[in-house]
C-alpha cells in the first residue's frame, strides 16, 4: 500500500509540475519542442531495451522518471531563454495531457513488467535474480526450437548454388576429416540460414582440428550456435567461448559474445566493462563494433557511467598526416575529402562521440561546405540535446572559419 502512495504521489507532483511549466511556457518554443521530440525517442528507446532484455522492469521505470524530469528541464530553459509571450492555451493543454499520457503508460507498464508488491530488492538480491537468469536458461536444442518457431523462412537460394552445395555436402560425407571441406561446409550452411548443420559442421572441423583447434576455431563455434538459437548465448556457446578464451585471453569475437550473455542475465554492469575495453582496442572495422556503439550507453548507464562517452574510432596515423601534408595540392583535398565522407559515413551507420561529429563538421566547414556543415550540427544538436557541454563543443566546432583545404591536425585517440 506504501508503494502505491508513494508513486501516485509522484507521478501527480511531477504532472503538477509540467502543467505548471506549460502554463507559463513563452515564445521560443521551437527550440523546446525538438527537445521534447528528442525525449520521446528515448521513452521509445527504453521500451526497445526492455524488449531486449538490457532493462529490467524497475530499471525501465526509473529511466521514464529520469527522462521525465529532464523534459522539465528543457521546459525551464526554453522559459529563460524566451523573450516574453504565453504559449497558446490550447497548446500548453495538449502538451499537458500528452505528460499526463506518457506517465499513465509507465504505469501501466510497470503492473504489466514490475511488481509493486514486493519490497526493494536489495543488491545481494538483484545479483541472486541474475544467477537464477543465467542457471535457467534454456539447453541449445530447446532455445534453437523455440527460434525456429519465431524465425521467418529464409529466401530462396539460387539453384546453382544449391546444387554446388549438394555436392559439398556428398563430399564432406565421403570425407569427413578434411578440415577444408569441413570450412567450407561450416561458413556455407550458415550462409543458406542453416544454423543447426552450420554449427555442426564447425564442430566436426574442431574434432578433425584435435589439439591444433584454435581459439578462432571455438569463438566461430560459438557464433555458430547464438545464432542457431536466436541471438540467445546458451550455457553450450558459453563453454566454447570460454575454451576460445582459454587458448587466447583476447580473442575479440569471444569477447564481444561473452559480454552479450551477460547483459542477457542481467549483468549490463560487467557487460559494460568488456564492451568498453573491445570499443577502445579495435580495430574500428571488427563486425561487433557497430552492435556495441548501438548498445553501450544503455549498459553504461547501468552500470553508473551518466556521463559516458563512447571513445572515438582510431583515426589515422601520423604518418598517413605526414604522407597527406606531401601530395599534390589536389591529391591532398581529394584523401582529405576521402577521410571527410568515411566519418561522415561511420557517424550515420553507427553514431559516435561528440568530437567526432564536431571534427566532421569543423572539417566540412574548412572544405566550404557550411550549409551541409549546418545540417550536421542541427542533427548533432538533436542527439546531444541533454549535454550542455556537448552542445557547446558542437556549436565551437561550426564556428571554425570556412576556408582553404588543408591536412587536418591529427587529434589524439584513446
Amino acid at each position: 500500500m506504501l508503494f502505491w502512495i508513494v508513486a501516485t504521489a509522484l507521478v501527480g507532483v511531477t504532472a503538477l509540475l509540467f502543467g505548471l511549466a506549460m502554463l507559463r511556457r513563452r515564445a521560443g518554443r521551437g527550440t523546446a519542442r525538438q527537445d521534447l521530440r528528442v525525449y520521446r525517442d528515448q521513452l521509445s528507446e527504453v521500451d526497445r531495451d526492455v524488449a531486449r532484455g538490457l532493462l529490467s522492469g524497475d530499471e525501465a521505470e526509473r529511466t521514464r522518471i529520469e527522462v521525465s524530469r529532464r523534459m522539465l528541464d528543457a521546459d525551464r530553459r526554453a522559459q529563460a531563454d524566451a523573450p516574453g509571450g504565453a504559449a497558446p492555451r490550447g497548446v500548453s493543454l495538449a502538451a499537458f495531457g500528452a505528460v499526463l499520457a506518457v506517465l499513465a503508460s509507465s504505469v501501466v507498464a510497470y503492473l504489466g513488467l514490475g511488481a509493486p508488491d514486493y519490497p526493494d530488492q536489495p543488491l545481494a538480491g538483484r545479483l541472486a535474480a541474475a544467477e537464477d537468469l543465467y542457471s535457467s536458461r534454456p539447453a541449445q536444442e530447446e532455445a534453437e526450437r523455440r527460434a525456429a518457431e519465431a524465425r521467418r523462412p529464409a529466401p530462396a537460394a539460387d539453384p546453382g548454388y544449391l546444387e554446388l552445395m549438394e555436392k559439398l555436402r556428398a563430399t564432406v560425407a565421403e570425407r569427413p576429416d578434411d578440415e577444408t571441406g569441413l570450412a567450407l561446409l561450416a561458413r556455407n550452411e550458415m550462409a543458406l540460414g542453416n544454423y543447426h548443420a552450420g554449427w555442426q559442421a564447425q564442430q566436426r572441423l574442431i574434432a578433425a582440428k584435435g589439439a591444433r583447434a584454435e581459439a578462432e576455431d571455438y569463438a566461430r563455434l560459438g557464433a555458430n550456435m547464438t545464432a542457431a538459437a536466436g541471438g540467445l548465448v546458451t550455457q553450450e556457446a558459453e563453454a566454447a567461448f570460454a575454451t576460445a578464451l582459454e587458448k587466447d585471453p583476447k580473442n575479440g569475437q569471444a569477447r564481444y559474445y561473452m559480454g552479450l550473455m551477460l547483459a542477457q542475465n542481467g549483468r549490463g554492469d560487467r557487460a559494460f566493462d568488456l564492451w568498453d575495453a573491445l570499443l577502445r582496442e579495435g580495430p574500428a572495422d571488427a563486425p561487433w563494433q557497430v552492435s556495441i556503439r548501438q548498445n553501450i550507453r544503455a549498459l553504461a548507464w547501468l552500470a553508473g557511467e551518466e556521463d559516458y562517452q563512447p571513445p572515438s574510432a582510431p583515426g589515422p596515423s601520423q604518418e598517413d598526416m605526414a604522407a597527406v601534408q606531401a601530395l599534390p595540392e589536389a591529391e591532398r583535398a581529394q584523401m582529405i575529402r576521402g577521410m571527410v565522407e568515411g566519418l561522415g559515413d561511420r557517424l550515420a551507420r553507427e553514431g559516435g562521440t561528440v568530437e567526432d561529429w564536431a571534427r566532421l563538421i569543423s572539417a566540412l566547414r574548412v572544405l566550404g561546405e557550411t550549409d551541409r556543415a549546418a545540417r550536421i550540427a542541427d542533427e548533432a544538436h538533436q542527439t546531444f540535446a541533454a549535454d550542455p557541454q556537448a552542445l557547446h563543443r558542437i556549436d565551437a566546432a561550426l564556428s571554425t572559419p570556412a576556408g582553404t583545404v588543408t591536412a587536418p591536425q591529427q587529434e589524439a585517440t584513446p
